[in-house]
């Protein structure tokens, strides 16, 4: 497959990239060559090969939920300027 300037300067539109129209035929070109690895890729004989393990095939490992810093309020306090009772004391923003 091979691009022309208009569907080049199409693409670039699409991912906000701005091209001058002397850049246009030098990213044609790379492109291009991106496109011809991704044609490669569907000349390779996969029959017979199975998939490797990928996300929907993997169930996620989950940790225990547990609180592993709980009860240290007095410390979480320690670090504010003011405090009243069990909570941060800040100045008034609205009046």
């Amino acid at each position: 497959m091979s691009l022309d300037l208009a569907t080049t300067r199409r693409i670039a539109k699409l991912a906000r990239i701005g091209l001058e129209d002397a850049e246009l035929e030098s990213v044609r070109q790379k492109l291009d060559g991106i496109l011809g690895w991704v044609d490669q890729l569907s000349e390779v004989d996969v029959e017979g090969v199975p998939p490797m393990v990928g996300t929907e095939m993997e169930a996620l490992r989950q940790r225990e939920d547990v609180v592993t810093d709980g009860n240290c309020r007095e410390a979480v306090l320690s670090c504010a300027p003011e405090t009243s009772g069990p909570f941060y004391t800040v100045p008034k923003v609205v009046e």
